[in-house]
């Protein structure tokens, strides 16, 4: 069999089962640690239950996936999560998931794991999202998966410090309400208020617009133009202010790109 005929017959067996995004269709990637656990309270023992640090290198990850060849117009971090926003004229490889699937996990894992100088590992997903309703419904969900888990780990880890098992810590927490979460932080000294918004709410990233100043070479006359970078947010909105937030975002989607 001649190679042209072997390669056009093998090829079936990988693109058999492609899946295209329809055009108009929002996309937005979620991008999970796999194993983080172990890698962060075992491996690399960062603070419990916030780190400075691995909230920065989850940050440069995803101002890395933001500047590695897509159309992202928003991205987002919470805990080892990251999602990512898409233009809705993004048409990369022909908008195939498995192509952004593979290809994101794998900028994550390169980026976050040179960051830490060891092996860090991301899977990946695309949510297709038929209208703008459900892109805000999206980020408000995690925003506020944000919250619940900021509430459970600082309290998990006021009970381990106390004293208790991870998995007394975990029972105890089972069926408690948010007053009496709060309650139990602020007998330890914690108002849960006054904690970090980027612990709470996760951190944003977006492009925005900026003057940069030069000299044209041949006139000598200074010039203006307008450049883009990402902003880093770490004091996020919440509930119907984050909703409209994110409304924002998209509707400025065609001044940024």
């Amino acid at each position: 069999m001649k190679f042209d005929e072997l390669d056009k017959r093998m090829r079936i067996y990988e693109t058999a089962h492609d899946h295209c995004v329809l055009p108009g269709i929002y996309m937005v990637a979620r991008i999970d640690g796999r194993s983080f656990t172990r890698l962060t309270k075992e491996a690399h023992r960062f603070e419990a239950p916030f780190d400075v640090r691995f909230r920065d290198y989850m940050v440069e990850t995803v101002r890395h996936l933001m500047n590695c060849g897509f159309k992202v117009i928003y991205g987002y971090t919470e805990s080892d999560e990251i999602s990512l926003l898409f233009s809705l004229t993004e048409q990369a490889f022909g908008r195939k998931t498995r192509k952004y699937n593979s290809i994101l996990a794998g900028e994550a894992s390169a980026k976050f794991s040179t960051l830490l100088g060891s092996v860090g590992v991301f899977d990946c997903r695309i949510s297709q999202l038929p209208t703008k309703k459900d892109v805000v419904d999206y980020f408000r969900w995690r925003n506020e998966d944000a919250f619940r888990n900021a509430l459970n780990a600082h309290c998990y880890w006021v009970l381990r410090k106390d004293g208790a098992s991870a998995k007394k810590a975990t029972r105890a927490l089972e069926g408690m309400s948010i007053p009496d979460k709060n309650e139990l932080l602020f007998q330890h000294g914690i108002n849960f208020n006054d904690l970090p918004n980027w612990q709470k709410r996760g951190a944003g990233l977006y492009w925005v617009g900026y003057e940069k100043l030069g000299v044209d070479p041949q006139t000598g006359k200074k010039t203006e133009a307008i450049r883009r970078k990402v902003l880093v947010d770490l004091d996020l909105p919440m509930k119907e202010e984050y909703s409209a937030f994110i409304e924002g975002v998209m509707e400025g989607e065609g001044a940024s790109l």
